[in-house]
Order: C-alpha cells, then sequence, then structure tokens
C-alpha cells in the first residue's frame, strides 16, 4: 500500500490478448525497446528483462500472472527504498542515464515533478488516453499533468474513518457524521479517560492535512502552467480546517504524535485512540500490525463539515510510470498498462493489500460485498467505494511537492497546538519562495 509520506494498501477473467492488452498503442521513434521495435506485440514477444522499482508488497504474485501471459518478458522487482527514498535514487539514475528502472511505482504527489522535467515518457503515445474510462476519476486525474498522461494509475486511498467500535460501544458514543458531532464525540472520549484521544494528528504528515485540506473544499495547489503555479494555503477552507484541529490538539483531544511508530501502533491496539481517519489502504495494516484487537474496528465515511453532504478525498495511492531512460519503453510501457488495468491483476493487486483505481472492480458486487475479517466482517469496501466515488474534484499538486511536504513538519507541523493557520502561512511562504528560486512564477492568493 503506499501513502503521501508511508507505505500502502490495495472472476477469475481471462487476460486480456496482446492486442487488446496495449490498446492500439500507436508507433512513436521515443517508444522504441533495446531491440529496436514499437510494435507492443512484437515486444511482449522479444526476450526482455524489465526492471521494476516498487515498495509495494507481494507485487511478486501479480508480476507473475503476467509472466505466465508472457513468457518472453521477465520483471526483475526491486525495492528501491519506499516514496523520498526511491524518487532520490530515481533522479540520480536518470541524471546519469543508466542505473535506473524500465518501469517504477510513483505516488501521486510526486507524479507531477517528475513528469514536468521530462523525466517520464507520455504514456500517451502508447494508447493510455484509452484507459480513461477503467479507472475512478480520482486517480486518473492525478496521472494526467498538462497534455499528456505519465503514468497507469495503481491503488488510491479514499479516506474513511477507522474507528474502535468496542471502544464506543461501551461509551454510548455513534460514529460522528460530521466535525462537529467528532469534537463532540472526542470531548466524551477525554472524559471517560484523561489518557484517551478521539485520534492523533502526525506534525511530520502534510499528506494527512493535504487530505483534510482537500475534503474540506481547498484547493492550495495549482499548476497554471509549466512556468506559472499557485500556492494558497489562507483561503476560508483552509482556515476552519485549522482552526478545528488546533482547537482539538490544545485542548488534548487529540494527539500530536508521530504516526508508525511501535508507541503510535500501542495506542491504537490499546484504545488509547479511538479513531483514525486515512486512507482505505488501512485495514491490512491495523491486521497485521494489532490482530489481538483488529477485529474491534470498523470504517465509516469521513465526517462532513455539512449535515448530509457526501464529500470526500484521497489519502495515499500510487501510479506506474516509464522513466525516460528506460531502454525497453514499448515493453515497460505494456506491462504498466496490463499490471494496472487487465481485471485479473487489479484483482490480483486488491487481495495483496492494494485498494483499486479501476472502476470495474469498484462496482463489482463480490467486491463490495466481501466481509473483511480485519474489520470484524464489515462489508467496507462498500464505504471505501462510496469514499472514491464522492471524491472533490479539481485537486492538484506542485511540480515541487515532494519538497513541499519535506518543510510541513517545520511550518504547520510546529504550530498544530497553538495557531495551524499561522504554520498554514508559513508553509504557503516556505513553498511560495523555494518555487521562485526553482524558476517558477509563484502567485499567492
Amino acid at each position: 500500500m503506499t501513502r503521501a509520506s508511508v507505505p500502502s494498501r490495495r472472476r477469475l477473467l481471462a487476460l486480456v490478448p496482446a492486442a487488446a492488452l496495449v490498446l492500439g498503442l500507436t508507433a512513436c521513434g521515443s517508444g522504441a525497446t533495446g531491440s529496436g521495435t514499437t510494435d507492443p506485440a512484437t515486444a511482449l514477444n522479444t526476450p526482455t528483462t524489465l526492471t521494476f522499482w516498487t515498495w509495494a508488497p507481494n507485487l511478486d504474485k501479480t508480476v507473475a500472472l503476467f509472466e505466465q501471459k508472457y513468457p518472453k518478458i521477465k520483471v526483475d522487482i526491486v525495492n528501491a527504498g519506499q516514496s523520498a527514498t526511491e524518487y532520490t535514487k530515481l533522479q540520480t539514475a536518470i541524471k546519469a542515464g543508466n542505473g535506473g528502472p524500465d518501469v517504477a511505482q510513483i505516488e501521486y504527489f510526486a507524479l507531477p515533478e517528475f513528469a514536468m522535467s521530462k523525466r517520464l515518457v507520455n504514456l500517451k503515445e502508447y494508447g493510455a488516453a484509452d484507459l480513461q474510462a477503467k479507472f475512478a476519476p480520482s486517480a486518473w486525474s492525478q496521472v494526467t499533468v498538462g497534455d499528456g498522461i505519465y503514468a497507469v494509475p495503481q491503488d488510491t486511498g479514499p479516506m474513511a474513518m477507522f474507528y474502535n467500535k468496542k471502544l464506543l460501544d461501551q461509551l454510548g458514543i455513534e460514529p460522528p457524521k460530521t466535525w462537529a458531532e467528532f469534537e463532540a464525540a472526542a470531548v466524551k472520549i477525554k472524559a471517560s479517560d484523561p489518557k484517551r484521544f478521539i485520534t492523533s494528528f502526525d506534525p511530520g504528515d502534510a499528506g494527512g492535512m493535504d487530505s483534510l485540506l482537500w475534503q474540506a473544499g481547498s484547493r492550495p495547489f495549482q499548476q497554471k502552467d509549466a512556468t506559472s503555479v499557485s500556492v494558497g494555503l489562507q483561503d476560508p477552507a483552509a482556515r476552519k480546517v485549522a482552526d478545528l484541529w488546533t482547537s482539538l490538539i490544545g485542548r488534548k483531544l487529540v494527539d500530536p504524535a508521530p504516526g508508525w511508530t511501535n508507541e503510535w501502533w500501542q495506542s491504537m491496539g490499546s484504545g488509547q485512540y479511538a479513531m483514525w481517519i486515512t486512507g482505505a489502504w488501512a485495514p491490512g495494516n491495523i491486521v497485521s500490525t494489532i490482530p489481538d484487537t483488529a477485529g474491534d474496528w470498523r470504517a465509516a465515511p469521513v465526517p462532513q463539515w455539512t449535515a448530509g453532504e457526501n464529500v470526500s478525498s484521497e489519502n495515499g495511492g500510487s501510479a506506474v510510470a516509464v522513466p525516460s531512460t528506460s531502454k525497453n519503453k514499448t515493453a515497460a510501457a505494456a506491462f504498466a498498462i496490463w499490471l494496472n488495468s487487465d481485471p485479473e491483476a487489479a484483482r490480483s493487486l486488491s487481495e495483496h493489500g492494494l485498494f483499486p483505481a479501476t472502476t470495474k472492480l469498484l462496482s463489482d458486487p463480490a467486491f463490495l460485498e466481501k466481509p473483511l475479517a480485519s474489520l470484524g466482517g464489515q462489508p467496507a469496501n462498500q464505504v471505501f467505494a462510496a469514499s472514491s466515488a464522492s471524491v472533490g474534484k479539481g485537486w492538484q499538486y506542485l511540480p515541487y511537492q515532494v519538497y513541499a511536504n519535506s518543510v510541513f513538519k517545520d511550518t504547520v507541523g510546529q504550530s498544530l497546538a497553538t495557531d495551524a493557520n499561522a504554520g498554514l502561512s508559513a508553509w504557503q511562504k516556505r513553498i511560495a519562495d523555494y518555487g521562485t528560486q526553482q524558476g517558477f512564477k509563484v502567485a499567492t492568493p
């Protein structure tokens, strides 16, 4: 599974034939493989070894299906580190012109940086535009940069509220449907035990804040063209998010603690934290890390700002791209397309922890009605799929979002308990100043 700063998430239909697989990939000079072919069917029938950089677990199971279908292609899976660790190595390899992969997993927030710097192949040249209807709109919008398509969506992280049902039942608290109800529940939970919190807020997790801003209607990052961006973290939607969480943290109703540490998981398992607001990839992590209490957890829609609304956002998710330095571009593009759009491959990915991006699987009754043992048998995919369908439109990342995320802790993270709005203002300035230094024309509305 993948999310913006931490690792991430998630009949039997016949494999599509090569011609259908590549959706009529067009031949072009820039797409030549090492053997010189630009024809996808030829590329898939030519002995070739592809190197695939990914940190997602169990992808070897899905890759094995591809190798069975196309035995002339061998895929070497390499874990080059997750998220920023991989991106640093990838940038270095592309700059050097060698040592990099043919195919790489890249999170949505980092994709524009690689695309705008011409480090990725435009998959439009390989018929990727024909894939659009196969994917959730929120996922497809993240792989489209300018007029190009620079990756194939692999997984998504529609937001949900995971809650400890056993604890809430003991306290007589219903899962909150609005943020006002969330705040009221936080007060009751704290009153039941001073050591309890309704949830935590990681002061180093820019992705978590991004998801909350997105769901509230803020669109702080916009790329107008190749050289012009805007950064606006002081709009009314952003301010209400900051005000809520500053209040909750200041009153010690929310714990400003780093996530994914042993201590954090212990707090989740012991009932010190009653909820976790994050992406749909979370169930696998819950059951693998706190198995003794995993059955106590359930999923519900993320709280709304206005009662009766149905607006969600994404938290995490990644795509598969072909670096510009690949020596096997045609085969690599065909592999990336198959891995993420073939029905059997998509199902395999979901069975091994990645939440699907494909519309076919998201609407499949068997998928939606499947009881999740990790959530007490709840058919929680219904919650997640509904969240995916209600993701707010228009969200973008900057072509230097990796840097922007890296300075979140030093700005917003430092002020969460006192004045997160001041932190957002400081974050905006750091982001804008850096963009200007990098040669962008930066507007700060």
